[in-house]
């Protein structure tokens, strides 16, 4: 229990909070593991919680008519997911998936409700993450209809740097062990493409690519194709 409450001290959402009251949702949380791979929820299941990474990476998707997967975006440590179910109730919007070995913490609705009611701050800060996201979306909505492939990719590994990226002494890492599919699945492209564009990429010094890490070399040169 020590563990988990401290850990919470590092989520922003809870950003704040007393010892007492960090101890009080950790006894609410409910902890567990997933190896890669493995599904948390999937798109259409009724939707009961709330939950949060304490280890790990997660992807949220849909699946298209005709198939496909559709990336919305990743979730990594200290980030929070299904934060919509609080507000509007009714299933899951997306499917959760680990993209490695994940610990997550999970609150059940109405325990989250109930915090909510006592801690007004803890709804403003879900409110703002839901709003950075929607501001996501529409901007990544844009970039599919008015960006070329070679646009849409350079933006797109841009924004996963910012996110999720490790300085190294040649560049700054993506910490995503994304395949060349999750890659074309979230700028709406096939791997094919993804894969040429990235083979262009590497051929102009702009990234380096080693076990599905991919690492940005010259980011401003490569923002010139965003």
């Amino acid at each position: 229990m020590s563990a988990n409450w401290n850990f919470l001290r590092q989520v922003p959402v809870f950003a704040g909070l007393t010892p007492e009251e960090l101890q009080h949702i950790a006894s609410l949380a409910l902890w567990r593991r997933y190896r890669k791979n493995m599904y948390i929820f999937m798109e259409g299941e009724p939707g009961d919680a709330f939950y949060f990474v304490k280890k790990g990476t997660i992807k949220l998707f849909q699946v298209l008519e005709d198939g496909r997967e559709k990336i919305l975006h990743f979730v990594g440590e200290g980030e929070i997911f299904a934060e919509v179910l609080l507000f509007d109730g009714g299933p899951y919007p997306a499917t959760a998936q680990t993209l490695e070995d994940t610990e997550v913490g999970i609150i059940r609705n109405a325990d989250m409700e109930k915090l909510l009611s006592q801690h007004g701050e803890i709804a403003v800060k879900i409110i703002k993450v839901m709003s950075r996201r929607l501001r996501q979306a529409q901007q990544h909505s844009r970039d599919l209809a008015l960006k070329g492939a070679y646009g849409r990719l350079a933006g797109s590994l841009l924004q996963l740097a910012r996110d999720y990226g490790t300085p190294r002494e040649d560049g700054m890492t993506i910490d995503l062990n994304l395949s060349q599919q999750e890659l074309a699945s979230l700028i709406g492209t096939t791997r094919e493409t993804v894969a040429r564009i990235l083979s262009d990429f590497k051929r102009l010094g702009l990234v380096g690519v080693e076990r599905q890490r991919i690492t940005i070399l010259e980011p401003q040169r490569l923002a010139e194709w965003d």
